[in-house]
């Protein structure tokens, strides 16, 4: 009969690092942008030699899935950041039309991480949501807080749907949200009374995720979205008159 096995060929330790973290990016468990343990801490945690740590993280900076940043360590890569970011972040810059369907797209992907997020959030998870709201809740109280504080909020709770590749779609993403979140605020709720109403938002959705109400937090969440779009969608009208 026709020969349809391969030798076996054994592996080398460098390969099966890279196995080993590959599949804890592919499960969520090394989300986008967190920190790989270092060399020394890798070597140790797996009881290999420092080499052969080193040529596997080469291996997985090669393949995209990691970055190694000069004396910061290495990090792991948002699978669809070469993909989309650059050419998206030009494209819409601060383009009414282009940021008012950046908002439909955010109402379409964040009630289901909200929904999601109800269903799967962590208590560890909901804390650091807590921790976020209350720091945005302080903000408020001198005028209103800062995009990045909204856009971490935001990312705190699609990292709680423990959907790997929706975690990675966004984490790209995210970076286009925080235009639409910096541009809110400076154009729209400063200016005309919106921080209480927006925190209150917040304050919704948080205790909709924590209740585990699945339906409460995504219907919150779009009222939350809906009122963004709505903006975006006056700051385009006042482009154009």
């Amino acid at each position: 009969m026709t020969n349809v096995f391969k030798p076996i060929r054994p592996k080398k330790i460098s390969e099966e690092i890279v196995e080993q973290i590959k599949v804890l990016i592919s499960e969520g468990e090394l989300k986008p942008g967190q920190r790989v343990p270092s060399e020394r801490e890798l070597a140790a945690l797996l009881g290999v030699s420092r080499p052969s740590v080193r040529e596997a993280i080469m291996v997985l900076d090669a393949m995209g899935l990691v970055e190694s940043r000069q004396g910061g360590g290495t990090f792991v890569r948002s699978l669809t950041e070469n993909a989309l970011s650059d050419p998206l972040t030009s494209l819409v810059g601060k383009n009414p039309k282009l940021l008012h369907a950046l908002a439909e797209v955010r109402l379409g992907l964040e009630t289901w991480s909200a929904y999601l997020a109800a269903q799967r959030a962590t208590g560890e998870e909901i804390e650091e949501m807590e921790s976020l709201y209350r720091e945005m809740e302080r903000q408020a109280a001198n005028g209103g807080w800062d995009a990045d504080i909204d856009t971490k909020f935001h990312y705190a709770i699609t990292a709680a749907t423990h959907n790997t590749l929706q975690l990675h779609v966004l984490d790209t993403i995210h970076g286009l949200f925080h235009t639409t979140i910096q541009v809110a605020l400076m154009e729209f709720y400063q200016k005309e009374g919106y921080i209480d109403r927006l925190l209150s938002h917040h304050r919704d959705i948080l205790e909709a995720i924590k209740e585990r109400d699945p339906d409460k937090a995504r219907a919150t969440m779009a009222n939350h979205l809906e009122l963004v779009m709505e903006k975006m969608q006056q700051l385009e009208q006042e482009k154009t008159e």
